[in-house]
């Protein structure tokens, strides 16, 4: 049975989930539908946005632990192998999860804490868009062995002239990993710039 979070909730990943060793976060979205004007007349069409996801690794600081542990269609894997980006989706169409990122939480080197997921839009600044251009956003958690999604996370919030979101994060506590939506928007436009929050 999945479970709908709000901004700020936290949730226990693997206390009542003995044995789960693998998750997959989903993170989807939809372009918003605009009216433009055609040869007949006034049709509806979605604008092409191409939004990335991201993966960000942390220490026990909150500091990026080593460069290569940013997880992105440039690098689509973690130094250590725990964390996997399923490839880039330029377009956000058709249904189900836009961009997939696995993490083998029993792989996960114990220097790492929290891992961040990110999404921002790609050349937001030439193409002038931001999240206000997009709809449906989401981030899910899933369990890795037999595809069952546990939670869900809905961002509904208006993210009008927003180019990057912090969706959520999965973290270490007591034994444990939790996960905790977040859904934070920020004017950063890049993965780098994101980065840099955690240097």
């Amino acid at each position: 049975m999945t479970i709908n979070l709000v901004k700020g909730q936290k949730i226990d990943l693997t206390k009542g989930n003995a044995g789960l060793s693998k998750v997959v976060v989903g993170l989807g979205w939809d372009p918003a539908m605009v009216e433009k004007k055609g040869f007949f007349g006034m049709k509806k069409s979605a604008i092409e946005i191409d939004c990335d996801a991201s993966a960000i690794l942390l220490d026990e600081q909150g500091r990026l632990t080593k460069e290569k542990n940013v997880v992105f269609f440039g690098n689509l894997k973690s130094i250590c192998n725990s964390v996997l980006h399923s490839g880039d989706n330029r377009t956000g169409e058709g249904d189900g999860d836009d961009e997939q990122i696995v993490v083998q939480l029993n792989q996960v080197p114990a220097d790492v804490h929290k891992i961040v997921f990110v999404v921002n839009i790609y050349d937001c600044v030439n193409r002038r868009q931001d999240f206000g251009m997009i709809q449906s956003a989401y981030i899910r958690v899933l369990n890795g062995s037999n595809d069952q999604e546990m939670i869900k996370f809905n961002l509904t919030e208006n993210y009008t002239g927003k180019t990057s979101l912090i969706v959520g994060e999965i973290y270490r506590h007591g034994g444990e990993w939790k996960f905790t939506a977040v859904g934070e928007g920020s004017n950063d436009t890049t993965v780098g710039q994101l980065v840099k929050r955690y240097n």
